[in-house]
């Protein structure tokens, strides 16, 4: 019999938890810092970190102009953009909201796939979308006791949707430049490129930033906040797929919604609601129907890595 990879479904269950939970945390860390010093910071804590996977490997091809702009998009949309999205929305909404929204990202990445890679839409994935589609409504509009958006505000669920969007943006592009480039070095440019392109924005917040009154803690989660964003999720992600396929990993995504709605609930005190816990269950529905491998067919196409 063919043996089970149990740490191999253990390291890739543990790099979409931790995306989950930094996205939760990410909440704590938007009420102390200016929220273009903090991406900025985000990406230059990162590349000092993967300052060794910049070099190229033996055997590597040079980059030419087009995989170069292929990399500037992957950063633009999934570095550049989704962080300040996601930061934005997470500041005008809730953890709890946050999973729900984030846990469309495979359904969106379908729908992109679709219309940029000419990819057929399978009848389970289809019904994936829609579940994602009435999860994201559901916790947007749904209201609390005292008849306020439970959700915080229906601008910070645009944002998130709006950051799942360039997520999707990034697998699809990173579809293109996985076939020429490792993933340790795809993740090492595309970051600095993400702190080349919100360095202006830090300078502008620059003046109004007062780091003599962040608190230690503060600093330390956005250490924390960095490294799992951008180093340890890769690495996690990267070491299951060694012994499991990449379409029966995809399925792994359901820890992203469950762990940002823990951190909520948890950490933050959130309380599931009716119509929350009904999007919930909407949102873990519709990942699972839209990355459960089904049977081999013809052209389907391997799951990319997680959003980092």
């Amino acid at each position: 019999m063919k043996s089970i990879p149990w740490l191999s479904y253990l390291a890739l269950a543990a790099a979409m938890a931790i995306v989950g939970a930094y996205v939760g945390f990410s909440k704590a860390l938007v009420i102390v810092f200016p929220i273009f010093i903090l991406a900025w910071l985000r990406f230059a804590i990162a590349a000092v970190a993967m300052l060794p996977w910049l070099r190229r490997p033996a055997g590597e091809a040079r980059l030419d102009r087009r995989t170069q702009g292929l990399l500037f998009l992957e950063s633009f949309f999934g570095n550049f953009l989704f962080s300040i999205c996601m930061l934005f929305g997470i500041a005008n909404s809730s953890a709890l909201a946050a999973g729900v929204i984030m846990a469309a990202i495979p359904a969106v990445v379908a729908v992109l796939s679709w219309l940029m890679l000419g990819e057929r839409v399978h009848p389970r994935v289809a019904a994936g979308i829609a579940c994602a589609i009435a999860g994201i409504a559901l916790v947007s509009m749904a209201r609390d006791a005292e008849g306020e958006l439970a959700s915080g505000s229906l601008l910070g669920s645009l944002l998130l949707f709006g950051a799942a969007t360039c997520e999707a943006l990034y697998v699809v592009i990173g579809k293109k430049l996985s076939a020429t480039i490792g993933p340790k070095r795809i993740s090492a440019l595309i970051n600095v490129w993400g702190l080349a392109l919100v360095t202006p924005f830090a300078i502008w917040q620059l003046p109004s930033f007062a780091y003599a009154f962040i608190p230690t803690s503060s600093w330390v989660l956005l250490l924390v906040y960095a490294i799992a964003a951008s180093v340890l999720t890769v690495w996690l992600w990267m070491t299951g797929l060694k012994h499991v396929a990449a379409s029966s990993a995809g399925v792994f995504t359901v820890f992203l919604p469950i762990s940002a709605a823990a951190v909520g609930v948890l950490v933050f005190g959130e309380t599931f609601s009716v119509a929350q816990t009904a999007a919930f269950a909407l949102a873990l529905a519709g990942v699972v129907l839209a990355t459960f491998p089904g049977p081999a067919r013809a052209g389907t196409k391997d799951w990319p890595a997680p959003p980092t």
